[in-house]
């Protein structure tokens, strides 16, 4: 949709929530098609899109009074609530797979739970977070970049792992490893994430 003088964009600007109603309406199309790219495969199966753009309506609306729109238009704004829908969504369904994930990676590794808790945390948020969205998270953002370091494959087993809550045995079948060499793997990774971000960068 083109935000260029359109009148109705004034009044979303001015707060008027009878036009942010009507917007909504009118983007919805686009609204829907940006919150399916950014849903991914395993979210998607968790949850629909309208129901996402359902949410990002109803936060709109509660939002609309305190909205900045100086230096962007109510389209991108509403992005940014569908994001944070997303990031929300995954917390909420695959919180219970990463505490699981905690455990597993513990197995054999001395302090493994509490030693890579957090880090996990900030890897779902850089793996599952638009990019527009993590160049406003300095700590996700610089994760983000500590990920290129790692090797095609290891990146593989830790989306596998962490994002698609797959169990070790499965992601070994599915990469050609062992499930000892991959538990030896996410272990390793991780511990050279949390080396090369340092204790500043990790949420405690």
């Amino acid at each position: 949709m083109n935000d260029s003088r359109d009148p109705l964009l004034d009044r979303v600007k001015a707060g008027d929530v009878t036009a942010l109603a009507d917007y909504l309406v009118a983007s919805r199309k686009g609204l829907l098609s940006f919150i399916e790219r950014q849903l991914g495969d395993a979210l998607r199966r968790k949850v629909e899109v309208e129901d996402i753009y359902q949410e990002v309506s109803v936060e709109a609306v509660r939002a609309l009074p305190g909205a900045d729109f100086t230096n962007r238009e109510p389209f991108s704004w509403l992005c940014q609530i569908a994001e944070r829908r997303i990031i929300d969504a995954h917390r909420r369904f695959f919180g219970a797979q990463k505490r699981d994930a905690h455990r597993e990676v513990a197995l054999g590794t001395p302090g493994g739970a509490t030693q890579h808790a957090a880090i996990i945390d900030m890897l779902v948020v850089s793996m599952t977070t638009p990019t527009q969205a993590l160049s406003r998270k300095g700590r996700e953002a610089r994760l983000f970049e500590a990920l290129g370091t790692l090797g095609e494959q290891q990146r593989e087993a830790l989306r596998l792992r962490y994002i698609e809550g797959l169990p070790t045995k499965v992601i070994a079948q599915r990469i050609g490893k062992s499930d000892g060499a991959v538990r030896v793997m996410l272990t390793r990774s991780l511990d050279r994430l949390q080396q090369i971000l340092g204790p500043d960068d990790v949420p405690r």
